[in-house]
């Protein structure tokens, strides 16, 4: 059976011309401007919400202002358990080493996986299917970038990873990580 072609003609300019802008509005360069944030406090939290999909957090790029109070809503859209840890660096590898430990149990997060309290940072596990929410103050002084990570089996390996974002209580991000006051 022949393929269909477009013919050269009206049509045809007009579907290449709204294509070419499409494209061109889709660049994928730099990345959404932030809204207008109003920071969330221990009496009125601002509500966030992450979704975890097979391997992806979604958004990839929290954004949170220093010192406010979350309400975080981490809904499981994926098949697999996943969990969501907030930290720096040195948090993520705790808790890959600790699942790393534990590895080939029964689908999904141990009792026996643990990491030292120092280490801990924020860590919610979901199962497919499953909204879990916790409030969360975030550090008003971080001198560390904070990441998204989820540590059970592969999936870190996989690229389920994402980071925060600081921002102004306007929206407006901030150069770096809040430096830390001195003691």
């Amino acid at each position: 059976m022949p393929r269909p072609t477009l013919a050269p003609g009206p049509a045809a300019l007009t579907v290449l011309v709204v294509a070419g802008l499409l494209a061109g509005a889709c660049d994928g360069g730099s990345p959404a401007p932030t809204p207008a944030i109003t920071p969330g406090s221990s009496g009125a939290p601002r509500q966030v919400n992450v979704i975890l999909r097979d391997y992806v957090f979604v958004p990839a790029i929290v954004d949170l202002v220093p010192g406010e109070t979350i309400t975080l809503n981490v809904v499981n859209g994926g098949l697999d358990v996943h969990e969501l840890v907030l930290g720096p660096q040195a948090v993520q590898d705790a808790w890959e080493a600790a699942e790393e430990a534990a590895a080939n149990p029964p689908p999904g997060p141990t009792p026996a996986v643990s990491v030292p309290p120092a280490l801990a940072g924020l860590r919610v596990v979901a199962r497919s299917g499953e909204t879990q929410t916790v409030t969360y103050t975030v550090p008003s002084n971080v001198a560390e970038q904070l990441l998204l990570g989820c540590h059970i089996s592969d999936h870190w390996e996989r690229g389920m990873a994402g980071s925060v974002r600081f921002v102004e209580p306007g929206g407006v991000p901030l150069a770096s990580p809040v430096p830390s006051e001195a003691p």
